[in-house]
């Protein structure tokens, strides 16, 4: 697999369409795709330009980010092909100025994880929803690793789609170890964002776009 034979990424597009205005990237969770995710713009602040994209890998009637070795866990290569597919999109889109936020929702909670680990100072903000970080990629977990970086965590206590060691690493790491300005919020519920969750990242968000403007 060469990122250069994937095609071109759908973008569902959303809020403001000033080409200079805070970018919020939603990135959707394995087999779905953008037209499911972008209806989170209606939930969160109005100002920001909304992009829902659409992974470029086809996969159970509809899309990934990556593949993976087990659920949460993708395979390094793979992780690395579509991170630089995305990030030439996003270079184009927006390019160093132009303030970006990731909102990643389960698989593209990890996609989210792994764009940031790669590229710490890239992001105004990135939002890692009911999902795990990509650990044991090659990417730097190291202690301090994040420093200057903010993020939001969001996770269900009940969640059995993702392992709970990887949401445990991922809390533990983000809090405790990254250096990042992390906020956070646990449902009592399962895999799926809930109407609080959304107003907290809301707020987030408009916390993440006041601060870069």
């Amino acid at each position: 697999m060469n990122d250069a034979n994937f095609a071109a990424p759908a973008v569902a597009q959303a809020g403001s369409t000033e080409p200079d205005a805070p970018l919020v990237v939603l990135l959707h969770g394995r087999g779905s795709d953008e037209t499911q995710i972008v209806s989170l713009a209606d939930h969160l602040p109005v100002g920001p330009a909304y992009a829902a994209v659409r992974a470029p890998i086809a996969e159970g009637g509809g899309y990934a980010w990556f593949a993976n070795r087990g659920i949460g866990r993708p395979i390094a290569e793979s992780l690395e092909q579509t991170m630089s597919w995305f990030t030439t999109w996003l270079n184009d889109v927006a390019p160093q100025g132009r303030p970006v936020v990731l909102v990643g929702f389960s698989g593209g909670a990890a996609f989210a994880g792994g764009l940031l680990l790669d590229n710490p100072t890239r992001y105004a903000g990135v939002a890692v929803l009911y999902g795990t970080l990509p650990f044991d990629v090659g990417l730097s977990v190291a202690p301090g690793h994040l420093e200057g970086a903010s993020t939001f965590v969001a996770q269900g206590d009940q969640d059995h789609v993702i392992p709970r060691e990887l949401l445990n690493r991922t809390w533990t790491y983000l809090h405790d170890e990254s250096g990042a300005t992390t906020r956070s919020r646990r449902d009592p519920g399962g895999h799926g964002i809930t109407l609080e969750t959304l107003q907290e990242l809301g707020d987030w968000i408009t916390e993440r776009v006041a601060t870069v403007e």
